[in-house]
């Protein structure tokens, strides 16, 4: 992007968009994996009973957490150094051969413990993906975004995520109920969703292409060519650093929490179908993710940290409560009411938590103190919580995962009381001071410039 010439509203507006799309795409592909599980986990993992078949493919879940800290790194370094659009595209090229791996790859019975291994690298290009993918995107949204409205704008990262996961358990509801049968998507119905993203892939490739670079960019890329991305420069933001991990450690543990365990955990614990299973998590899902741009507007007018220290409170206060009554809940009505209420009080981490992250950085290391402490976090929370909710389950002690989801929340609520509201201590609106003098330079020729 030229930064003389002016960002209108329409060229922000396609930007976003463009930049949207291919992370749902992103994120489609990543959940599609969680949400099929339950189908293609005994032809990769056929012995034992389900609990520990899903333990099986949780554990390759939480694998493929393990590269997104590597995602987060290279793709950080590179969106820093060589521009935010380069590195999504490139993220986006990732997930779609990890995805079309999934779809084309044999099962136990033809090719033994070379199939789960398959099923692992696959993660594994799906977690390098995803690791550069959100702190990349995180980024660019929060960077296109006018300051006024810079938290409804950037919460569509999560709209679109949430989004990327619905529509993959949409397909799953339309495939169960609809167009095979349950024999069929266990027998080879559960690779169509992963060649549909695959197939998407390509198309948000083309949508990035047509996207416009940032203006904080543009600026850092004439202003800081000697610093931009390196850990080096990165370790001298200690404090934003432990910041992004302290904040997100409970805000990851609790979305996953809510959103990709419950499927498993009303089939596994509450003696739900799959397909009552499957409606309930995608109908909760539809509201959490209209409820991200509202909180994102809030924050606009109250600022962040107040959102941030409800979600804590409230979760710290109710998290037991809710999954011990989801755990007893007997109807589809009171399911969805218990998961719903969870996702209520995550909505005041997921909807902002993205904006917070990118304004407690300088433009010229944005892209990797975002992308690498978050996946780092996610890696060790986020993506073992299935699993850890499993093993308690497995160990006869499930309650217990309450207990820890519940104390990580805690923690990550005394970072948001001692913190600062970024929304009032914003290093993108720097961004924009530096942009300003930069023209006035311009315009100006006998003003001396900023060293």
């Amino acid at each position: 992007m030229d930064a003389t010439v002016p960002m209108t509203p329409a060229r922000r507006l396609r930007s976003i968009f463009s930049g949207s799309v291919g992370n749902l795409v992103e994120w489609y592909d990543w959940y599609a994996y969680s949400a099929f599980a339950i189908y293609f986990a005994p032809h990769f993992f056929p012995k034992g009973d389900s609990t520990a078949q899903l333990l099986d493919t949780a554990a390759v879940f939480a694998v493929g957490f393990l590269m997104r800290p590597v995602g987060g790194w290279l793709m950080g370094l590179y969106a820093d150094r060589h521009g935010r659009k380069a590195a999504l595209m490139a993220s986006v090229l990732l997930m779609c051969a990890g995805s079309l791996m999934i779809a084309l790859a044999p099962g136990y019975e033809r090719i033994g413990l070379a199939a789960p291994a398959l099923l692992v690298f696959a993660r594994l290009l799906q977690g390098l993906s995803v690791g550069g993918e959100y702190g990349t995107s995180a980024t660019y949204l929060s960077e296109m975004a006018d300051s006024r409205r810079r938290g409804f704008w950037s919460s569509f990262q999560y709209v679109t995520l949430v989004m990327g996961q619905l529509l993959a358990l949409a397909l799953l509801v339309l495939l169960q109920r609809a167009l095979l049968t349950e024999e069929q998507l266990h027998d080879w119905g559960w690779r169509i969703p992963f060649v549909v993203g695959a197939l998407c892939a390509v198309t948000a490739l083309y949508l990035r292409r047509g996207m416009e670079e940032t203006e904080s960019f543009a600026v850092a890329r004439t202003r800081e060519r000697q610093q931009r991305g390196s850990l080096r420069v990165l370790l001298q933001h200690p404090r934003e650093v432990l910041t992004v991990i302290g904040l997100t450690m409970g805000g990851t543990l609790s979305f996953y929490t809510f959103t990709t365990y419950p499927q498993k955990f009303l089939v596994n614990t509450g003696g739900f179908s799959k397909a009552d299973a499957t409606l309930v998590s995608a109908a909760s899902l539809l509201v959490f993710m209209l409820l991200q741009p509202l909180v994102g507007a809030l924050s606009d007018r109250t600022g962040r940290r107040p959102i941030l220290i409800a979600f804590g409170v409230l979760g710290t206060a109710f998290t037991y409560s809710i999954l011990s009554g989801l755990a007893s809940a007997s109807t589809v009505g009171s399911a969805f009411a218990w998961v719903m209420a969870g996702l209520l009080i995550v909505s005041g981490y997921t909807s902002i938590n993205a904006v917070v992250k990118a304004e407690l950085f300088p433009a010229h290391i944005r892209a990797l103190g975002v992308g690498l402490p978050y996946a780092m976090t996610v890696s060790l929370f986020g993506g073992t919580a299935e699993y850890v909710a499993l093993w308690f389950k497995q160990i006869g002690r499930e309650s217990d995962f309450y207990l820890y989801v519940t104390a990580c929340v805690g923690v990550s609520l005394l970072v948001y009381v001692f913190m600062r509201d970024t929304k009032h201590h914003s290093r993108i609106d720097r961004d924009h001071d530096i942009a300003d003098d930069r023209d006035a330079d311009i315009t100006l020729p006998d003003r001396t410039p900023i060293a």
